[in-house]
């Protein structure tokens, strides 16, 4: 869905609520505070009143919509943009779309990826999965005596990714510590198949003991890249679409929010052939709280 048809199916403000009234509720109001259903319309407009535990509310209530006091077709705007930006959507240029401030933008952004977080999604990888790692952060400041090292050398934080060929994506930010044979193995029991997949990894000595649970195949990229169907181009690809997203549209991602960004990025990937993905994400949107 693109904005065009945001404005010409939710024109209106009664519009959008009432979509979102069917999708949460299918027609059947309920109270969000008692799970009631003896509820009537308040008086005050777009909300309802539980005749059970005397409370008047919103549709919104408990959702990443509430307490709002924006037009819910910015917010329906704002979910089009940012899923429709394959490379992340900074902030500024979400504040610029919707004619608000940045730091409204950045709190509809980041309510947004709690509608898109992957983590109560538990993936179970199947068929050949490539798993590598890649370290997320930024240059260090020119004439830094503490000069980072390239790979796995560097200061900057690790991520592991798993990715199915053609398939779903899991990623998770972890500590250096964590990148043991121990660690990983447990790591990939925990995302994936291992009696219906096969494990694609470069040569790195962490992955070692994998080949001791399941099939597992290594490319040794001071030698060559593809060798039939063993190679990680999948996961570089990842790997390079968060980069350029970090890089060059939000410049730079705190650890405490890097989570969330991967999540908006494994969503969009995990997704990315959904008939209604706007539809979708706006369901996520009133059950995650």
């Amino acid at each position: 869905m693109d904005i065009i048809e945001i404005f010409e199916l939710y024109p209106s403000q009664a519009d959008c609520i009432a979509h979102l009234e069917n999708v949460r509720w299918h027609g059947n109001p309920r109270c969000v505070y008692c799970q009631s259903t003896n509820v009537t319309p308040a008086p005050k407009e777009k909300r309802h009143h539980c005749n059970n535990c005397n409370t008047t509310f919103s549709v919104t209530v408990g959702t990443i919509f509430h307490h709002t006091h924006l037009p819910m077709q910015k917010w329906f705007l704002a979910v089009t943009l940012v899923l429709n930006a394959k490379k992340g959507l900074s902030s500024r240029q979400l504040a610029r779309d919707l004619k608000v401030n940045k730091d409204t933008a950045w709190r509809m952004g980041m309510r947004i990826r709690e509608a898109m977080s992957e983590h109560k999604q538990r993936i179970i990888l199947t068929g050949i999965v490539e798993v590598d790692e890649t370290y997320i952060g930024g240059k260090p400041r020119k004439g830094d005596p503490n000069k980072s090292k390239r790979g796995r050398g560097t200061k900057k934080t690790p991520v592991v990714g798993m990715v199915e060929r053609q398939g779903r994506i899991t990623a998770k930010v972890v500590k250096k510590t964590e990148l043991t044979s121990k660690k990983l193995s447990a790591l990939v029991r925990k995302n994936v198949d291992i009696t219906n997949a096969t494990l694609i990894t470069d040569e790195y000595k962490g992955y070692i003991g994998i080949q001791k649970f399941m099939a597992h195949k290594t490319v040794n990229h001071t030698v060559w890249y593809v060798n039939g169907d063993a190679h990680t181009n999948t996961i570089e690809s990842f790997w390079a679409l968060l980069k350029r997203g970090i890089v060059g549209q939000y410049h730079k991602v705190s650890l405490h929010h890097l989570a969330k960004y991967i999540d908006e990025f494994s969503y969009r990937w995990n997704y990315r052939q959904h008939a209604n993905l706007f539809g979708y994400t706006i369901q996520r949107g009133l059950e995650v709280r």
